[in-house]
């Protein structure tokens, strides 16, 4: 009987909860068992999980394996539990010392080759290990830039399961963190500004005002008035993010799935559809997820 416990972490609406993946390898008919509230891309994760052993040159235990994901109420969704799992049977089955994954926690998806793919919330996570007293992050290479984002946490990317394991078991030095940038999905973007607009003489100061006070604009009137177009330049009248509100603003769409690495440079602007659901404005569902007026954080919707 062999038995492992590796860390990491769940997304929990716009907080990443902390989840201990414990494998359990014991004699018997061979069996691959996944508990502790795991929706349906977390039980796929067995497929994957066997294939990319197997595909990177690692045995795949025959055995009968138990995995539990910890704590047993909370619910655990996405593939981000892909590489924990991976990591988990390796070092139950004595194919990864334990020592290496002490004080470490993982995240990210596997392919079926091994390659090591993108998830969401790489910064929320990297606040949790932070927050959970862990030294070090492993994760995917292309998140590697948004979690180094947060401070007292080695992180660590790699584009392989086999990658992740030659650094874990010192066989390999840790790659270095990509370079920092703004946003990719902001970079080279003008932004609207309100110079532009000719005409509107009365409402342009009333703008200024709450911009300038930071209140609260509520904009009505029919169709074709200019309320969106004056709206979507209401960010250039604000003052440049705060490294607080800038981490804040990566680390919420991060979660959301609107975010490909660095750091959020400017405010965003938000503009649903006037059918939006409720819980599409506020956030929520049955997976809870950010919605547009939260996805507005410091900024406009």
């Amino acid at each position: 009987m062999s038995l492992a416990r590796v860390d990491t972490f769940a997304l929990d609406g716009v907080e990443a909860r902390h989840v201990w993946v414990e494998a359990d390898i014991r004699r018997g008919l061979s069996a691959f068992t996944v508990v502790g509230l795991a929706d349906k891309a977390v039980r796929e994760a067995r497929e994957r999980v066997r294939a990319a052993l197997q595909n990177s040159g690692f045995v795949f235990p025959q055995e009968r394996i138990t995995v539990n994901l910890a704590p047993a109420n909370l619910r655990k969704v996405g593939p981000g539990f892909d590489l924990p799992l991976a990591v988990a049977l390796l070092a139950a089955s004595g194919q990864l010392p334990a020592e290496a994954v002490a004080g470490c926690a993982f995240a990210g998806e596997l392919s079926l080759t091994g390659e090591v793919r993108a998830v969401r919330g790489a910064l929320a996570v990297a606040e949790g290990v932070r927050r959970h007293g862990l030294e070090r992050l492993l994760l995917p290479r292309g998140r590697a830039r948004e979690a180094a984002l947060v401070g007292q946490v080695e992180v660590i990317g790699v584009e392989t399961l086999q990658e992740a394991v030659e650094v874990l078991r010192g066989e390999r030095e840790p790659p270095p963190i990509p370079e920092a940038r703004p946003s990719d999905e902001l970079a080279g973007v003008d932004e609207p500004d309100l110079s532009d607009v000719r005409g509107h003489n009365g409402l342009i100061p009333a703008l200024e005002v709450a911009a300038a006070g930071g209140h609260n604009l509520f904009l009505h009137g029919p169709p074709g008035t200019g309320k969106t177009m004056l709206a979507r330049r209401l960010p250039s009248l604000l003052p440049p993010m705060t490294a607080h509100e800038a981490i804040e603003v990566t680390r919420l769409h991060s979660i959301a799935g609107l975010h490909g690495g660095g750091l959020v440079t400017r405010r965003p602007f938000r503009s649903p559809h006037h059918t939006i659901s409720a819980s599409g404005l506020v956030g929520g569902g049955s997976v809870p997820t950010p919605g547009e007026a939260t996805l507005a954080q410091a900024s406009v919707c």
